[in-house]
């Protein structure tokens, strides 16, 4: 499946998957009109990255994008995901654009959530090689940082750093797939050729939830 000029909602985590899947989306001639990006109950954290509503808006004004957001538990999370979906397709939005690179259960769920509204689910990333993505990634010039550890699998030491070639080396030297496609680890990206300026970020306390060290950040 091509894009070629559908309108299309990219579905934001605010990290690199999603990110290479938008520049990639806009590459092949989609007409990109909103991110979209889910939070948790309180309405503060985005529920995939724990990324405050502040630092996701400052990604949308550097990409010139308004972003869509809705706030769910985890019990609520497809019913909200739906909801929005059906809104968007309101909206004129033909597509939305998915980061997934090769995790079947995750494609499925999209797909199925995105029939129940009529948008056509695309995935840019899709059953290519995890490694080569990685590469492009940083190679087109994005820049991103790593925000979160899963505890037991990468070490902590790796929170805060900008992911260029010498930490994936890094993180390959440890055992760990540096795709992180597995939830090894997550990151937030802060610049690239998308991005109008760069989001400068802070770093401030690390902390521990749910099986993740996190990297808390601020504008």
């Amino acid at each position: 499946m091509t894009i070629n000029s559908s309108s299309f909602f990219c579905s934001w985590s605010g990290g690199k998957d999603s990110c290479l899947a938008l520049y990639r989306a806009i590459r092949e001639g989609g007409s990109p009109h909103f991110l979209f990006t889910m939070f948790s109950e309180g309405g503060e954290r985005s529920r995939s990255h724990a990324l405050h509503i502040s630092l996701i808006g400052k990604q949308a004004q550097a990409l010139g994008l308004p972003v869509i957001t809705r706030s769910a538990t985890w019990d609520d999370y497809e019913r909200e995901f739906i909801s929005a979906l059906y809104g968007l397709k309101a909206e004129g939005i033909e597509a939305g654009v998915f980061g997934d690179i090769d995790i079947d259960q995750h494609r499925q769920w999209v797909e199925r959530v995105c029939c129940y509204a009529g948008i056509k689910p695309f995935h840019p990333l899709w059953k290519e090689k995890r490694r080569e993505l990685l590469d492009e990634f940083v190679n087109e010039g994005f820049k991103a940082v790593i925000i979160a550890v899963k505890d037991g699998v990468l070490d902590k030491r790796f929170l805060g750093k900008i992911l260029d070639e010498d930490i994936i080396r890094e993180i390959e030297k440890a055992g760990v797939d540096a795709s992180g496609e597995e939830g090894e680890f997550h990151t937030v990206v802060i610049d690239g050729p998308t991005f109008s300026f760069p989001v400068n970020i802070q770093l401030k306390e690390q902390y521990f939830h749910d099986g993740y060290w996190f990297q808390d950040v601020s504008l």
